[in-house]
């Protein structure tokens, strides 16, 4: 209802605002007091004609088709035209040679207006419908389904462009989703076979010390010392993968504690030094004066992952070596070690969360301790590489701003 109202107004004050034109139109060409009068005395008829006019046709041209309505629109013009022709006739202002000359230039008209309201239809239509085939191939889940240039006004290629803009965020969106469904498959694959190792270790152990197989100090030892082993994997793949799902950008930008440098790869030293004397690696750390360096303490969940990925991949007798220095307002760290290297293939892939070089590897880890690094390090705004050559060993490089 608000609508019907709201269009008689809008023809009303276009009936009145052709009407006023009329009017000085005719004052400007001389035409009396008398004689405008007399065109207010058409006028007024007319405009309300149009008004009543245009108050029918919109319910009945609600369901029609663009091309409908623009040849109702043209011959609604031609019929107004004609019908204030016939007036003028039978009024005496004009003549029947001058009303029939006039008469078939309008009919003409007719032709032209009819004609040009079809091909302006026409590629509306169009227009329409590529839009309508677009929004229902977005529909039934075809993404890459774009509705391109119209060429039928600026509305419609507004139109366009949002409805592409959308379709881009939506397959976007679902690659996203698909992505993190393809990870939540690798962490069931993979922490499945990771848990396999340790738990089934566990169990025959356990069995074995029940059953009585094992009742001797020195076995009961070992025994000991396998299962403590096991169980420290269990908890540093349940850490990681409790770490790598809470671990949050912004909570960490947030963070306002800070550590000393010297403290932070200190810390990471140690909870790598004994496998390191176990192995009979060489640990060292040159720090060229950026000791007393602030930083983030989660800075040493990230040196801790490198090295303990360089101790598990250098031979005995082999070495891993911390560097720092300052660039400029950029604290760089490097953690290299001796090992057997990263083939080049692989090099591309090391961050990514469950990748290992050898996938019948049963060691520590479930291949989250460098993503989990790589995560944390560009949550503080800085950038980890890796470089190596095989059999060369290699180097990790963490790149951070100074706070």
């Amino acid at each position: 209802m608000r609508g019907t109202w709201r269009a008689v107004v809008l023809v009303t004050a276009v009936a009145i605002a052709g009407g006023v034109g009329t009017l000085i139109v005719g004052a400007a060409t001389g035409m009396g007091a008398s004689d405008l009068a007399h065109l207010v005395g058409f006028l007024l008829p007319a405009a309300l004609v149009t008004v009543v006019a245009a108050v029918i046709a919109r319910p009945l041209l609600a369901r029609a088709s663009l091309r409908q309505r623009f040849v109702a629109v043209a011959s609604i013009a031609a019929m107004v035209a004609l019908a204030n022709l016939f007036a003028l006739t039978r009024q005496m202002f004009l003549n029947k040679h001058d009303a029939t000359l006039v008469t078939v230039l309008l009919l003409y008209s007719v032709g032209a207006g009819v004609g040009a309201a079809l091909v302006l239809a026409r590629s509306s239509s169009l227009a329409v419908q590529r839009l309508s085939e677009t929004a229902e191939a977005l529909g039934s889940g075809d993404l890459r389904a774009r509705a391109g240039e119209l060429n039928a006004g600026a509305e419609f290629a507004t139109l366009a462009e949002t409805l592409d803009d959308m379709a881009a965020r939506l397959q976007v969106a679902q690659s996203r989703e698909r992505e993190v469904e393809q990870t939540r498959r690798d962490l069931i694959t993979t922490v499945s076979h990771d848990l396999r190792t340790p738990l089934a270790s566990l169990r025959a152990m356990v069995e074995a010390i029940d059953e009585g197989v094992v009742e001797d100090t020195p076995s009961m030892r070992r025994y000991a010392g396998e299962m403590r082993r096991s169980v420290t994997q269990l908890v540093s793949m349940v850490d990681d993968l409790f770490e790598l799902a809470q671990l949050d950008a912004g909570a960490i930008e947030a963070e306002t504690r800070r550590a000393r440098l010297d403290e932070v790869v200190g810390s990471a030293l140690g909870a790598v030094r004994l496998q390191a004397e176990e192995k009979g690696l060489a640990l060292s750390a040159d720090l060229n004066g950026t000791e007393d360096i602030e930083c983030s303490p989660r800075l040493a969940r990230v040196l801790q992952n490198l090295l303990a990925n360089a101790v598990r991949h250098t031979p005995a007798d082999g070495t891993v070596r911390i560097d720092a220095h300052l660039a400029g307002d950029r604290l760089q760290l490097a953690v290299q070690d001796s090992g057997e290297g990263i083939a080049a293939e692989d090099l591309v892939r090391v961050f990514d969360p469950f990748f290992r070089a050898d996938p019948a590897r049963t060691g520590a880890g479930a291949g989250l301790g460098l993503a989990l690094a790589k995560r944390i390090v560009e949550a503080l705004g800085g950038r980890i590489s890796a470089e190596s050559l095989p059999a060369q060993g290699a180097r990790f490089a963490v790149d951070l701003p100074v706070v």
